[in-house]
């Protein structure tokens, strides 16, 4: 079974991924990386990206395009989909949300290095911004796909990292992911 990992902007989702992937084999597929490349590409920030994806719906196709074909390819594959929007294209997964305050996804992010396309002048231009391309996205979804991303009834878990340790939390959702493709496979 697929997992799809989504949630708040600096939750730590990517984190995650990197324990999949060095300690469970887990292969990623990251849109949030995809979309920093298109911004880079278009000399763009990504809060930039996200407000023309408003308007131009076709780099959205082509990311949850590629996010439906890549499920469907590999079916037998351990893949984690980081991405908003994976909980809704791929069939067969197990969805997750990640939550995170606003005031700890904003001083994580201000200390990452994410690259021209995603910097911050202070902690308080990082809540700005992350509150304003969630805000974008959530409209944008809402308008393309009539979906409410931020409704916990799309999951099947929701975790919050506030102030939970990554290896702690990637425990918990590896558990409940058994747990739930065993129950599923009762069910069959």
């Amino acid at each position: 079974m697929h997992i799809t990992l989504t949630g708040n902007l600096g939750s730590g989702k990517s984190t995650i991924c990197k324990l999949l992937k060095g300690s469970y084999g887990y292969e990623i597929f990251s849109t949030g990386t995809i979309q920093r490349t298109i911004a880079d590409e278009m000399g763009l920030t990504t809060l930039e990206l996200n407000q023309l994806m408003c308007t131009d719906k076709k780099y959205d196709h082509l990311i949850d395009d590629t996010t439906t074909r890549i499920a469907k390819e590999n079916p037998d594959k351990s893949l984690i989909f980081d991405s908003r929007l994976a909980w809704h294209f791929v069939e067969e997964s197990f969805k997750v949300f990640l939550s995170v305050s606003l005031e700890v996804a904003a001083q994580r992010v201000f200390h990452d290095n994410r690259g021209s396309v995603e910097s911050y002048q202070s902690i308080e231009d990082a809540m700005e911004q992350l509150k304003a391309r969630a805000q974008t996205e959530d409209r944008r979804y809402q308008e393309l796909y009539g979906l409410d991303y931020f409704n916990f009834s799309n999951y099947n878990l929701i975790l919050d990292s506030t102030n939970s340790a990554p290896e702690l939390l990637t425990e918990v959702m590896l558990e409940e992911e058994k747990a739930y493709e065993a129950l599923t496979a009762q069910e069959r």
